[in-house]
């Protein structure tokens, strides 16, 4: 298994984590919650691919943990980025410099990494800002699936996780070139 040039920056909701399953304790951190069908198989054969995996997420750190260690996928992330700590909400650069900064990717690289995200206006329009090749992930009826303008049109679309192992492949052989 050799590392792959492609980085893969992944949000959580609707994109690994069935938002409707969440379970909360009073103070709103997420207790406990399922992955959308794949998404662990996904995580699973991209992490022994040997792809670098980043969470950017919004929310709390304490509900990531939570989800993440009770479904076996925490140790799948090389970073993770949680609007909590970075005090910014997606689309802000913030959260994607933040990323970036924690895996040392230098901006003028921002080409190898891919947004993998199911909300237009957050994880589409702050990767298209940044130069970062989008991946709109339409699994969820929860959110738009149709860009509000140019600035939410996404590089790639896909229905399911399980679509993104191939279309993964297909970005980082491109940047072998």
């Amino acid at each position: 298994m050799s590392e792959k040039k492609l980085i893969l920056f992944l949000d959580s909701g609707d994109t690994i984590i069935d938002e409707s399953t969440e379970v909360r304790d009073e103070s709103g951190i997420v207790i406990s919650a399922n992955v959308i069908p794949g998404a662990d198989v996904m995580l699973k054969s991209l992490y022994d691919s040997g792809y670098t995996l980043v969470l950017v997420a919004d929310g709390e750190a304490q509900s990531f943990k939570n989800m993440f260690i009770q479904l076996g996928i925490y140790d799948y992330f090389t970073a993770m980025i949680y609007s909590e700590n970075i005090k910014a909400l997606k689309p802000s650069a913030r959260m994607f410099k933040a990323a970036a900064g924690a895996i040392e990717l230098p901006e003028a690289e921002f080409g190898r990494v891919a947004m993998v995200g199911n909300n237009l206006s957050r994880d589409v329009k702050g990767a298209n800002a940044l130069g970062i090749t989008s991946v709109f992930l339409s699994w969820t009826p929860r959110y738009p699936h149709e860009p509000a303008d140019e600035s939410e049109r996404p590089d790639y679309s896909i229905a399911e996780p399980l679509a993104l192992i191939a279309l993964a492949d297909q970005l980082n052989e491109a940047l072998g070139k």
